[in-house]
């Protein structure tokens, strides 16, 4: 039977009202969304015959469904199949397959955390969208100009600097159990823009302008601080509870047996329903073990 399908959660809006919607796709009615408002509920179940299927990829702006709707596994990351991973990387700036792309790109300096800060780049014409996806606590600009001398300056700065262009998602999530004020994480990255110098000619300098998304997210003034984390959806299992923060791709639930971080990722390629009355059995989950660097609460 045809059915909507999650492909994936996205951030929509504008610097001003960003906020997280679920994606859904239809082979009959196309395309919609569904916001995922911090502070308001969430409730999903996966029945117990439903199988999740890679999601397609997007070509100038149209979904595209995979050709063989390939059967995904429960704990995969990834919502494509081999094949349409493979198609999707034919247009991927992170692949280095588009060095002959003609739009301006934007070189940015994003922290995540206390001496986790990354060098990246992102198509102008997507304003900060990438960074908020990202889960960048905050950002400026610091160049614009063609691919390749923005993908030059990537470089070179990583070099110089020693700064990485990759924070793995298990570092962002320890340094989000407690970062330091709004001050502390501006100051160190200002002091990174201002480390930086030599750009080439063809990339104009932009100037330092902090983007904090700590409220955003839901970061502040409380971090959220998981008991568990869930590792797979599956036949049968469901999710409940209240959003107590977003950042990028991870969702943190304030539940009845505590906090709860659900990677979205996790979600993407499943027919999802409401979750029905009665008992029902809940998704797998992990403990989440407290940072070493982080005080244990007072009270």
């Amino acid at each position: 039977m045809e059915t909507w399908r999650c492909t994936g959660l996205r951030w929509k809006g504008s610097p001003d009202s960003w906020e997280p919607c679920w994606q859904w796709s239809h082979p009959r009615y196309g395309e919609r969304s569904s916001p995922v408002p911090v502070g308001g509920p969430l409730a999903l179940a996966v029945g117990q015959d439903a199988v999740r299927r890679c999601t397609g990829v997007r070509r100038a702006g149209r979904h595209l469904v995979c050709p063989r709707t390939a059967e995904l596994g429960p704990t995969a990351r990834r919502d494509l199949c081999d094949d349409c991973a493979a198609l999707d990387r034919l247009s991927s700036v992170a692949a280095d397959t588009m060095a002959d792309d003609p739009r301006p790109y934007s070189v940015y300096l994003a922290y995540f955390g206390p001496g986790l800060t990354k060098v990246g780049i992102t198509a102008a014409e997507r304003g900060a969208v990438r960074l908020v996806e990202q889960a960048a606590v905050c950002f400026s600009f610091l160049g614009r100009g063609p691919l390749m001398a923005a993908r030059r300056t990537e470089a070179s700065l990583g070099a110089a600097l020693g700064i990485p262009d990759r924070v793995t998602a298990g570092a962002k999530r320890a340094a989000r159990w407690a970062l330091p004020p709004a001050a502390e994480r501006a100051a160190e990255l200002r002091a990174l823009y201002e480390a930086v110098t030599g750009l080439p000619d063809t990339l104009a300098r932009l100037p330092y302008a902090l983007v904090d998304h700590a409220a955003l997210f839901g970061l502040e003034p409380d971090p959220p601080r998981p008991a568990a984390r869930i590792t797979a959806l599956a036949p049968g299992t469901s999710v409940t509870g209240t959003v107590r923060a977003a950042a990028g791709s991870d969702l943190y639930l304030d539940t009845p047996d505590g906090g709860l971080l659900l990677d979205s990722r996790l979600v993407s390629g499943w027919p999802l329903t409401t979750p029905a009355p009665g008992p029902r059995a809940t998704a797998p989950t992990t403990p989440v073990p407290r940072p070493e660097d982080v005080p244990e609460p007072l009270f």
